[in-house]
Parts: C-alpha cells; sequence; structure tokens
C-alpha cells in the first residue's frame, strides 16, 4: 500500500468513527487525489474549522471553483452542516474528509463520475 492509500484508509476510519457513516470508498478515493498534493503535506491535509481564511479558501477553491458551484449563502450553511456532521470538538479536520461530506451533501458525487 501506498501513502495516498494509507491515507484513504484513514480518511475512511474517519467517517467511520467521527461521522457515523460508511463511506463510498471509489469516491472516496477520487475525492482525496481531487485534493492533490497538499494531502501528503501535514498542514496542507488538515483544514482548522475555526480559521475563517481555511473556510474561505474550502469554499472558494472547492465548493465554487471545483464542484462548479454558484457563490450563494447556501454554501456557508454547507460546511458548517459538514463540520457538525463531523464534530465540532476537534477544530483540526481532514480536508479530504469534509470535502467527501460536502460532496455527498450537495450531491455532487457526478463530478467525480
Amino acid at each position: 500500500m501506498g501513502k495516498r492509500d494509507d491515507l484513504i484508509a484513514k480518511y475512511a476510519g474517519e467517517l467511520r468513527s467521527k461521522c457515523g457513516m460508511e463511506p463510498d470508498m471509489a469516491l472516496l478515493e477520487k475525492v482525496t487525489i481531487g485534493c492533490g498534493p497538499a494531502i501528503f503535506d501535514p498542514e496542507g491535509e488538515i483544514l482548522d474549522d475555526g480559521d475563517p481564511a481555511a473556510l474561505a479558501h474550502l469554499k472558494s477553491n472547492f465548493l465554487i471553483r471545483k464542484l462548479n458551484l454558484p457563490d450563494h449563502p447556501r454554501l456557508q450553511d454547507a460546511i458548517e452542516a459538514a463540520l457538525d456532521t463531523y464534530g465540532r470538538g476537534e477544530p483540526r479536520k481532514s480536508r479530504a474528509v469534509l470535502c467527501y461530506l460536502l460532496v455527498k451533501q450537495l450531491g455532487r458525487e457526478k463530478i467525480y463520475g
């Protein structure tokens, strides 16, 4: 197993333990790959949910650019709902897991078809 496979397994574990869901492994793999090389950087892999700039970056670069969604207040609501699903107890969250939750929540799986 390579490093990416190890990370995908870790993310699947987080989805099971922290989010209470069984992940679609094919989709999780595609979302993880879509996150690019940032996931291999310990700081780039993590998103701090208390950092407004990090959340704005997630909104603009992932939701608007990657998922091709129009800028709308509901995007912030979607981010908040994903953070609630992930759990607010620990502020540092895996970027790929948040992206996966957002893809599922917003019904954008076809982007990774």
